[in-house]
């Protein structure tokens, strides 16, 4: 069983993955027309952060907080506290692994395409290692997306659409912070969510739902009884 829904949420995340493979590979051709969108943006992200002090300052803690090990940990520390107030270990369990997952993929996705960072004259800081896709917005996207099925079940109306609002509020909040910052170019950030949310909705699809057939009844053969 076990097997069978690793092999299902496997399959189901490469096929969600489709777009993010069509955008890596239109931004490692480097494809004029976002190429020209992407420098287009980044140059009136940075001059917008430059001119603004306090805003330059709140995007640096900004993305210090929002680095995965940050994130992981507050997110590490939720499932063991859904697994031993709300007693549902196995999906906290798939929770953390999930979220792993997503992580790895990002930084290997990054390897794989090789593209470099945005080149800023009077940069507002410096990032190491490849840009695409934004490894804080893929990261910040799991997170997100996995923390509001984690305790959906937990919820009631409100408290699920605020959960929602939150997880939309720092998946925005990341990639703002990337772009205006310079260091990640608009298509990266898209990269990011698109990655993260297709191996979430693979995930989740794969694990945590009941295969067709799971509860059919069996009936009995004519003249068994």
């Amino acid at each position: 069983m076990m097997t069978r829904r690793l092999l299902r949420a496997v399959s189901l995340a490469l096929a969600f993955s489709v777009p993010t493979v069509a955008l890596a590979f239109v931004v490692r051709v480097g494809l004029s027309t976002v190429a020209h969108a992407d420098e287009s943006a980044i140059s009136w992200a940075t001059d917008v952060t430059r001119e603004r002090p306090a805003l330059r300052g709140a995007l640096l803690v900004g993305q210090e907080l929002l680095q995965a090990r940050w994130l992981n940990v507050g997110f590490g520390i939720l499932c063991v506290l859904v697994w031993r107030a709300a007693g549902l270990g196995r999906r906290a369990v798939w929770a953390s692994g999930t979220v792993l997952v997503a992580w790895g993929a990002a930084n290997l996705a990054k390897v794989a395409v090789e593209r470099v960072r945005p080149v800023v004259h009077d940069a507002v800081t410096q990032a190491p290692g490849y840009s695409f896709p934004s490894g804080h917005t893929a990261n910040a996207t799991a997170v997100a997306t996995v923390a509001v099925i984690l305790v959906w079940p937990l919820l009631g109306r409100r408290g699920r659409s605020m959960a929602v609002a939150a997880a939309v509020v720092l998946v925005t909040v990341t990639g703002a912070d990337r772009v205006l910052l310079g260091v990640h170019y608009p298509s990266d950030v898209a990269g990011g969510v698109l990655l993260a949310s297709a191996l979430v909705a693979g995930s989740a699809i794969g694990f945590l739902s009941e295969p067709p057939g799971a509860h059919a009844v069996a009936h009995p053969a004519p003249g068994s009884q």
